[in-house]
């Protein structure tokens, strides 16, 4: 690969009645953004002409059918123009036909990586009320990437300055979390992230594995040996590869040290442990990264915020950060 390659990622318009559209021509006003990728939005032309208007813009959007016809140069919002969306639908009001259309356009970004016309994908956010209305049973975006590209397990990796953190579960209760976590899922998980620091540049990444319980059980004084059983013999076998990593450890001071720099990846071992962390630095920090599918895809870390959608107030900036990250971790490819 040239080491100017600038890749093309795929940005996913989200749900139509939400503030995706805003942050997406908002995004695309930030002259610093093309010096990192070159991006390709895909939704509907109209929606982003009438975000554009809301938000006093001066781009042009270039309505396009497919990714060569792309012009990438500031001022430029190239959009493989799906025509979904009826002119005049109301913003921050739930749409059945908008939820019908944020599964589309992922789909069709699904299908621009499977074939090498875009290198990653960041998706603005979807309703999940919205996306079930429009006849699409997800609890969200990973569930529904994981599907389309045919992949039957991935992990979340919430990406933050200075923070990397990916999830062993996630969107379960806390009960269920520790009867799910096994030596092996944690095996895998760990193999996911270190996987994507890998392609991203980092030839041997430190990593650090969390504890389920307070002090990491402390020998057994706090829980009933979940430690030993569920994440010790997956530590030990990856660390017998040659692997640079730690744990079990407790989360509250390896979360500090993680902080300061000491490890390149946190493993966490379930939703609140992981994201409590992260959002402490900020909402518009965070970057979400699903990991472990055929292409890599970035989201931001807010949802469609109904109650401000439309009214040109949405803040770009978790947005542009997660494109910064999409960028970083899909140009160093092959």
């Amino acid at each position: 690969m040239m080491s100017n390659y600038l890749p093309v990622i795929g940005i996913t318009m989200g749900d139509a009645a939400g503030v995706g559209p805003e942050v997406v021509v908002k995004s695309l006003t930030h002259e610093s953004l093309y010096r990192q990728c070159r991006p390709l939005v895909i939704g509907d032309a109209g929606r982003l002409e009438e975000a554009n208007r809301i938000v006093g813009g001066t781009a042009s959007v270039h309505r396009i059918e497919k990714a060569s016809e792309a012009r990438y140069e500031p001022g430029i919002i190239n959009c493989i123009d799906l025509g979904l969306i009826p002119a005049g639908l109301p913003f921050g009001i739930l749409s059945a036909v908008a939820g019908d259309a944020a599964y589309r356009y992922i789909a069709r970004a699904v299908e621009l990586a499977k074939s090498g016309e875009i290198d990653a994908i960041c998706t603005a956010p979807l309703n999940k009320e919205a996306l079930h209305a429009g006849g699409h049973k997800y609890p969200g975006h990973t569930e529904m990437l994981a599907h389309l590209t045919g992949i039957d397990e991935v992990s979340m990796m919430l990406v933050a300055p200075q923070l990397r953190v990916i999830h062993v579960t996630t969107h379960i209760g806390i009960i269920d979390a520790i009867r799910k976590i096994e030596p092996g899922l944690v095996q895998r998980t760990i193999e996911r992230g270190h996987a994507t620091l890998v392609k991203a540049g980092i030839a041997n990444p430190r990593i650090a594995v969390c504890g389920i319980n307070p002090h990491a059980g402390e020998n057994g004084l706090f829980g009933y040996g979940e430690e030993e059983e569920k994440i010790v013999p997956a530590v030990q076998l990856l660390r017998e590869r040659g692997w640079d990593i730690e744990g079990p450890l407790p989360a509250d001071t390896l979360f500090y040290r993680a902080g300061r720099g000491d490890f390149d990846l946190v493993v966490a071992m379930y939703h609140d442990q992981g994201h409590g962390p992260v959002k402490v630095l900020g909402l518009e920090a965070g970057v979400n990264v699903t990991v472990g599918l055929d292409v890599i895809r970035t989201s931001v870390d807010h949802g469609t915020a109904f109650d401000i959608a439309g009214k040109g107030i949405a803040d770009e900036r978790s947005l542009l950060e997660a494109l910064r990250q999409g960028a970083e971790l899909a140009t160093r490819r092959g």
